[in-house]
């Protein structure tokens, strides 16, 4: 997931965001005696805050459970969260204050890779371990040694879309429409565009638009003159919604297909009816039978009351990869750290077994899911 936020002026430094009952966050200030303290940033506020919240409640559960099994040699772990508000320059602030001031001993975030890049540099100067359980740019990690990723990159989804498009659902013409100011949204559409003519298929035309737009009519009525069989939207669930209705009311009735950006209850509240029969790539499915998928449903319904998103399940993957390096490390410095997390290897995630290469990057398979009565249905997995 990777948001390109427009420039906004600076805000205050950002303000603790531990309330929301979390049992394991920490007050502003040293951490509790004896205890490890961890960072987190994440949008708690602003157009991606369901992704902030997610990652939030998955991360506790992560480290609730480690506690309770005795913590890392005896120490307590606690977290100290800060928001994003979606944006780069808060993410960065973020960085800063966690690590100078807070003195975590790793940071845990963001979703989006645009502020997962602006913390990735604070993170690497530093030499303070960050696992983002999110950010699929291949930018992100490439910030430095100390930044790592739990989940697939855009390439793979892009490769996976093209794939699904042409194998399975045997499409030969197909529009493509980019948001242009995210790193997300044009890395996985110069991909898709790439392999979709790879396989033999037909790019009929390519349009953009910039978060934060409303109005997508005139893209949508030149892509409908193109006469595509369907349209690659790799954006976010705040622009994909309000898109898929304007596409029907210009009578442009071909399924929408696009990335993990989807992913979010307020998908279907924002599209409704015009999402039917449309797909989308994502890290996860909550029917997959898997028992340790199905245990971890139970866990997070029995916590938060709903059904978790890709991005709360990423996290929790994320804050377990953490506590398992702790262990293994000698101890809580960055490099013995860093090493630590480098040398993850087989790591059983509720998102798929982790295996971490030489540049970082999670190698892990990824499921495409069918818009269908209202909700994401499982389609198939689609392995590296």
């Amino acid at each position: 997931l990777v948001g390109c936020e427009k420039k906004s002026p600076p805000a205050p430094a950002p303000a603790p965001a531990t309330q929301g009952g979390s049992a394991t966050a920490a007050p502003p200030g040293p951490p509790p005696e004896g205890a490890i303290l961890i960072g987190e940033v994440g949008s708690l506020t602003g157009s991606e805050a369901t992704f902030g919240i997610s990652a939030r409640n998955g991360i506790d559960l992560a480290l609730q459970e480690a506690n309770a099994a005795g913590g890392v040699r005896g120490q307590k772990l606690v977290v100290r969260v800060y928001d994003s508000q979606g944006r780069p320059e808060e993410g960065a602030q973020a960085a800063t204050r966690l690590i100078a001031q807070d003195k975590v001993v790793a940071l845990l975030g963001e979703a989006a890779s645009s502020v997962s890049m602006a913390m990735a540099d604070k993170a690497q100067a530093a030499k303070v371990p960050m696992i983002t359980p999110t950010s699929t740019s291949p930018e992100v990690t490439k910030k430095g040694d100390y930044i790592f990723r739990v989940c697939f990159i855009d390439p793979f989804q892009g490769l996976v879309m093209a794939k699904f498009a042409r194998e399975n659902l045997k499409l030969d013409k197909v529009a493509v429409l980019t948001d242009n100011k995210s790193a997300f949204s044009v890395g996985l559409a110069d991909v898709f565009n790439q392999k979709f003519k790879e396989f033999g298929g037909t790019i009929v035309g390519n349009e953009s638009y910039s978060k934060g737009d409303t109005d997508f009519r005139a893209q949508l009525t030149s892509i409908k003159n193109l006469k595509p069989e369907a349209v690659f939207v790799p954006g976010y669930y705040t622009d994909v919604g309000i898109i898929a209705r304007q596409a029907r009311e210009v009578g442009l009735r071909v399924p929408l297909l696009g990335g993990d950006g989807w992913d979010s209850d307020k998908l279907y509240e924002l599209g409704g009816s015009a999402l039917e029969g449309s797909y989308f790539s994502n890290h996860y499915s909550p029917d997959n039978p898997d028992p340790v998928v199905q245990n971890f449903l139970k866990k997070y319904k029995a916590a938060y009351g709903s059904v978790p998103d890709s991005v709360a399940v990423l996290a929790y993957d994320a804050g377990r990869l953490l506590v398992d390096a702790m262990k293994r490390a000698p101890d809580t410095s960055g490099p013995a750290l860093r090493d630590a997390i480098a040398a993850t290897k087989d790591f059983p995630g509720v998102a798929g077994t982790i295996n971490l290469d030489a540049n970082r990057d999670a190698v892990k398979q990824a499921v495409v899911m069918k818009v269908e009565g209202g909700k994401a249905v499982f389609v198939t997995t689609v392995k590296p």
